[in-house]
């Protein structure tokens, strides 16, 4: 898409959208293009799960439960 400098700064906000988007817009001058807006390269960050591996330790006994609360659990199931 090309566009005049003073359209554009009237349809900013949509003219980013669509750079978004995937498309290229090109800025114009007196009929020559000055200037090229595209979408920025997002980095990839780290994926949520697993992101905490190796951070931390658990204590061995971790799944031993209490009895009474596990009863209670039991309970409230089958209600």
């Amino acid at each position: 898409m090309r566009i005049a400098i003073a359209e554009a700064k009237a349809q900013f906000a949509e003219l980013i959208r669509r750079a978004e988007a995937g498309e290229s817009i090109e800025l114009t001058r007196y009929g020559r293009p000055v200037a090229r807006i595209i979408a920025a390269e997002r980095p990839v960050g780290r994926p949520l799960l697993g992101a905490m591996k190796g951070a931390f330790t658990l204590p061995d006994d971790m799944f031993a439960g209490d009895d009474e609360v596990a009863e209670m659990f039991l309970q409230s199931k089958d209600t």
